[in-house]
């Protein structure tokens, strides 16, 4: 029973995540459902891609917020903030990836996980 709520916690972060990606304009939006990989990374990594650091830094931004206000949690660890081509928010059940572009493009995330199950949503 412990289990499923969790489970529909991490499902209700990500969503989060994905409205605060939205907010800002992110772009090729996709959410990878990591449960039945038996992975001990997360439930799901939600990636998205901004055009400049700027908008990486509002997009992480806005993730964090959206996730504070409903919430009132703040990501375990957050790395890339610095220069802002790839900035990463742990929140453990979730892992939000905000990529430059060119960076999303050269990493290939999405093919290291390409067994999991992938949701892709519009751009606001």
């Amino acid at each position: 029973m412990v289990k499923k709520k969790n489970e529909n916690l991490s499902t209700y972060l990500s969503e989060i995540a994905v409205q605060g990606i939205q907010e800002k304009k992110g772009s090729d939006i996709v959410r990878l459902d990591l449960r039945e990989l038996n992975s001990s990374v997360s439930d799901y990594f939600v990636i998205c891609n901004a055009d400049s650091s700027t908008q990486v830094k509002a997009i992480a931004d806005s993730v964090e917020d959206e996730i504070y206000k409903l919430t009132q949690s703040h990501p375990w660890r957050k790395e890339g903030q610095d220069n802002a081509e790839w900035i990463i928010l742990d929140y453990l059940d979730i892992v939000v990836h905000i990529f430059r572009t060119e960076k999303r493009d050269f990493y290939g995330i999405e093919d290291l996980w390409g067994d999991a199950e992938a949701t892709t949503y519009k751009s606001a």
